[in-house]
């Protein structure tokens, strides 16, 4: 393909998405082209996003400390405001302490490299998202993938291999972006336990949605977990990303992580609404009970129409034989008011249409979904 038409097509892409403020929408509906759909694609799960108290965080903070902090945080970028966040973050997801980052991605491909080097080991799922993989590869040590959520071969992998190297390191996600499903924490735990391993796990997807408070996947068994990285992008409803860990691990981190060190401070009305979306999750806790009860209904009515469902929480994919089918599926999606674009590989094993439920997604919303399936 020439590169003249390559970028043609990538501009027709990129031209689909308009949206609108949220203070003029519908909560649950995307406006592309002048046509309004319900957005079966956003990680705004519990809603938050376009919550009030949300909004007055940001215009609140953004009216004593200014709209950016326009330094790193190592130079003259380190507001107070960042530390509430960090204790906040820290405290509710049982770690000692936290470092905030300007975003998941951001700190995922700096975190691991700062923890791991040339010599050392990191062992991923096969599933692990790009940021985990990309992060891996810059920090120069030999990496091993194993079966997704397969702790026998992870053990495998570790006693062929764990005498060669220095320090080793197990990454795994507390709730797979793709496949909706969680690992088998226990038994990674007992793992690197045995092993003399550290684990890090990536709570993106679970944080706010999973466990009793709220907390994500890992809340009870957190104490056991040395990294617990985390975005306050979905659930939470703002932005950024953070790594929870003890104390020395975030001195060190703030010295040696690159990602951190070399970036600007996030905004502070972005820390502030962060803070806000924390305090709403743990008061109002029916947001995700709602939540969770709308994707099981949904997931049970769409096996019992004969497809290929896979997710046990808020993402469930409807799985393909083909990419033909998949891009079917999201054309015929849409000429029935639905937008969820088509997975293909290699950003998923699968090709799929990926459904992130929404506590705002009614339930005529759900079964008119439902019928445009069948």
């Amino acid at each position: 393909m020439k590169i003249e038409e390559f970028l043609k097509k990538q501009r027709e892409k990129m031209r689909l998405r308009v949206l609108v403020p949220s203070s003029k929408r519908d909560k649950e509906k995307i406006l592309i082209n002048d046509k309004w759909f319900i957005n079966l694609s956003s990680n705004d799960y519990l809603g938050l996003s376009s919550h009030p108290r949300l909004i007055s965080a940001q215009r609140t903070s953004a009216e004593i400390y200014g709209a950016s902090v326009s330094s790193s945080r190592l130079l003259s970028g380190d507001f107070e405001l960042h530390h509430r966040l960090e204790d906040e973050i820290s405290s509710f997801v049982g770690k000692e302490a936290a470092l905030v980052f300007a975003s998941g991605y951001q700190t995922n491909v700096g975190v691991l490299p700062a923890i791991v080097q040339k010599g050392d080991v990191i062992f991923l799922d096969r599933l692990a998202h790009a940021s985990i993989i990309d992060g891996a590869r810059l920090s120069g040590a030999k990496i091993f993938r194993f079966t997704h959520n397969d702790a026998d071969h992870l053990m495998w992998h570790l006693k062929k291999t764990r005498k060669d190297f220095k320090t080793c390191l197990i990454v795994t996600e507390a709730l797979f972006s793709m496949e909706g499903d969680t690992p088998p924490i226990l038994e990674i735990i007992s793992l690197k336990e045995d092993l003399n391993c550290l684990l890090m796990v990536d709570e993106a997807h679970s944080l706010g949605v999973l466990g009793s408070r709220g907390a994500g996947f890992c809340e009870d068994i957190a104490k056991d977990i040395e990294l617990l990285m985390g975005t306050f992008s979905k659930a939470i409803g703002g932005f950024g990303g953070y790594v929870a860990c003890s104390a020395l691990m975030k001195d060190y981190l703030i010295n040696s992580c690159r990602s951190f060190i070399y970036s600007t401070a996030p905004p502070p009305a972005v820390i502030a609404a962060n803070i806000e979306g924390i305090n709403l999750i743990k008061e109002e806790p029916e947001r995700r009970e709602l939540l969770l009860a709308k994707a099981k209904y949904l997931k049970e009515a769409l096996l019992k129409k004969g497809l290929a469902v896979k997710g046990d929480f808020q993402i469930i994919s409807i799985i393909f034989g083909s990419e033909k089918e998949a891009i079917d599926c999201a054309v015929h999606l849409a000429s029935q008011g639905f937008w969820s674009q088509a997975i293909r590989p290699p950003t998923a094993a699968e090709s799929r249409i990926r459904i992130s439920v929404n506590f705002h997604h009614s339930q005529e919303v759900l079964d008119r979904l439902v019928k445009a399936f069948s």
